[in-house]
Order: C-alpha cells, then structure tokens, then sequence
C-alpha cells in the first residue's frame, strides 16, 4: 500500500491506494488551515493518514511509503520545503518529510504538485498508453512536467515542467515569478480575470456586469458565459488567453514532440473553445513537428490526478516495481 497527499493552499487530499493496480482504497478531504502554522498542519497530517488507514481497514505497517505533493520548491535530498507561497508563511526550511517519516513510521517524499498531476494522468489518466506525455496545470498558476519514455523527469532541483515561466513577450506584464512576460502573465485565470476587471472599469462587457450583480464570483467560467451571452469584448479577452496558451504549448510540442499533451485545472474547464484554441495555435505554429500524430486532450482523473501522481512517487523512490500498468 502507498499514501498519496496532495497539499494545497485551502485543502488537503489523501488517498491510500494498492500499489499493484493504483486502485484507490480510501479518500480523505480536509482543509489546509495553514494560518494555524506548519507544525500544526503536519500534525492534523498525521492524524488524518492515521485515519484514512483505520477506515481501509490497514494498518501502518503495510504502507510502504508516502508521497506529498508540494505547491511550491523543495530539498529532495533533505525533504524540507523550501518556499510554498500559497501557504502562510511560506513553509520556508519546514521539515514536511522527515516529521511524517517520523511519526508515523513510514518513509516520505516530496513532489511538486503540478509535476505529481502530470505523473498521475500520465499512469492512470488521459496519458496512459503514451509513451511520451507533456502536461499542463491551468488555474491560478501554470504548471505542468515533462514524462519521457514512461518516466518523469524533473532537471535540477525537479524544476522541469515550469511551463508557465516560459516568456513569451520581450516587454510584457510582470508575472509572480518577478519575469517580464511570462505565459502565466497571460493566460492564467487571475490573468484573464484581470483583463475582464478592465473592461468592466470601462463600460465594456455589459453581459458581465449583469451577471455579477446576480452575485457571481468574477471567474473564467463567468467571462465564458458572458461571451457566449453577447460580450463580445470578454469573448476577446478568451480568444486571446487561448492564443497565448496555445502558444505556450506549442513551444512545449517543438522542444519534446510528446505523443500527448494534457491540460487540466479550473482553466481547463472552459473547454471545447479553449482546446479549440490551443489546437490551433500548434498547428499554426508547429512547422517541424508531426503535430497530427500529438493527442492534445483534458485531463481525466479529476482530483485524484495529484494524489495518485503522488503515489506513484512514493512507490517509485521506495524501490518497489512500476506502479501500475502504463500501457
């Protein structure tokens, strides 16, 4: 048995699942609360893994290894996270994996979320059967990682797969990241919800505002309800953030030429008309690549994508056989 956790800015997901089929035994949800401090949050972990083995039915003991997926940088070779921006006080030097190791007596390892997502969809999601996938996270950020030959690879420092720090414009807007021109600057949702505040400001998406005197949250979704009702300034704003990502994955499709590009996240929502964009943005672009032979398809695990990805670490770095089937 492995654990998968996927550690986010309000939620946690824990998953127990058998590491010979990837089916999953048992789930857990519970919020993040990392306003209570790191030692508190790690706590609360250990409760709820110890939790989530009690409702299976197994005890510690047959659970051969932990994976977490972490929002942000981290040491592997320490298991301390090093910078999570989404979580208070940025878990700076926070030892997550030695203090699960700890108590619970399980060995632990850390990995980016984004690049956990990509490792799960790629073994159990829409990337399976594929030899080489990409994958793209689309929400407040954008991430993603890079599978090659059935295998994640991470680069130095498991960095690979910052697909939303590619620059796409010389002298753009400034991303979080301190870059000029960054895709994540572009076609993000607080992206396109930012342009969209713009044309409010200026009278310019009368469909919107209309909406959201109903009490609507100012989302992507709401802007691609405000398009489709007539705003044809907001459908711009969506036409555009399209373009962008397009762009941005068909950088990606020139450097690796992978048999599959997965995107997912609450962007990714938006779509048939982002898809549609994106496609046509590598096609145009993409002179050199048999872009006829690249799936470019949703992701298909939901919210298990990153506790699975997650697994599939753990199972990986505890030297146990290929987790799962890939093909």
């Amino acid at each position: 048995m492995i654990i998968g956790i996927d550690l986010g800015g309000t939620k946690i997901a824990f998953a127990l699942v058998d590491s010979d089929t990837g089916t999953v035994r048992a789930r857990k949800v519970a919020p993040t609360n990392s306003q209570a401090g790191a030692d508190d949050v790690m706590a609360r972990m250990v409760t709820h893994v110890i939790q989530l083995c009690t409702q299976a039915e197994v005890a510690l003991t047959q659970v051969s290894g932990i994976g977490i997926g972490v929002p942000g940088v981290f040491d592997d070779a320490t298991g301390h996270t090093l910078f999570l921006p989404n979580l208070v006080g940025t878990w700076r030097d926070i030892a997550v994996g030695p203090t699960l190791t700890a108590d619970l007596g399980v060995p632990t390892w850390l990995i980016n979320d984004a690049r956990a997502f990509v490792l799960g969809e790629a073994v159990y999601g829409a990337g399976r059967g594929y030899d080489n996938v990409v994958g793209f996270t689309v929400g407040t950020g954008i991430g993603g990682g890079v599978v090659i030959h059935q295998q994640l690879y991470l680069g130095i420092e498991g960095t690979a797969g910052e697909f939303g720090h590619q620059t796409l414009a010389l002298d753009g807007p400034q991303c979080g990241c301190g870059n000029y021109g960054c895709l994540e600057a572009f076609a993000s949702g607080p992206a396109m919800v930012a342009q969209a505040r713009l044309l409010l400001e200026q009278q310019r998406a009368p469909k919107l505002a209309t909406l959201l005197t109903g009490g609507h949250e100012l989302t992507p979704a709401l802007l691609r309800q405000a398009a489709e009702s007539g705003d044809t300034a907001v459908a711009a704003v969506l036409e555009t953030a399209y373009r962008y990502l397009g762009t941005g994955v068909a950088n990606v499709v020139s450097l690796f030429s992978p048999n599959a590009v997965i995107i997912g996240g609450s962007v990714a929502n938006l779509g048939e008309p982002l898809f549609a964009g994106v496609q046509r943005e590598v096609v145009t672009r993409c002179k050199a690549t048999p872009v006829d032979q690249i799936a470019i398809v949703p992701a298909a695990l939901g919210g298990d994508a990153g506790v699975l990805g997650a697994a599939c670490w753990a199972a990986h770095r505890s030297g146990q056989q290929q987790f799962g089937p890939l093909s």
